[in-house]
């Protein structure tokens, strides 16, 4: 199995409203905001663990959600800590660059 990718530098931004997620040294920056990436967990308690159906309720996920703590899990993944309590997903490098939000990106899945 091929590795996926790996950022060259993860961080948040404006006190956790933002993660940026550098994934060259060329400049491929993408600036994930922190209530997308929530409803994006694809951890059991939010996703139904057999289809793959949303089971999380958006309208339970404040506008305001911060992400906290930013985990490395091995070299694949990073598990994020939020503020509405939430801590059990992980988010693998290749989901987060499949879903990277930049303009290069962007138009590219258009």
């Amino acid at each position: 199995m091929k590795p996926g990718p790996i950022p060259h530098l993860i961080r948040r931004l404006d006190g956790g409203a933002a993660i940026q997620i550098q994934w060259d040294e060329e400049g491929h920056v993408g600036n994930y905001g922190a209530r997308d990436l929530r409803l994006a967990c694809q951890c059991a308690e939010c996703r139904e663990e057999i289809s793959g159906r949303p089971i999380l309720d958006p309208a339970t996920v404040p506008e305001d959600i911060r992400a906290g703590e930013l985990r490395l899990v091995g070299a694949y993944a990073v598990q994020i800590t939020w503020s509405d309590g939430h801590a059990t997903g992980i988010y693998p490098w290749s989901f987060l660059l499949e879903r990277c939000p930049c303009p290069r990106c962007a138009a590219r899945s258009a």
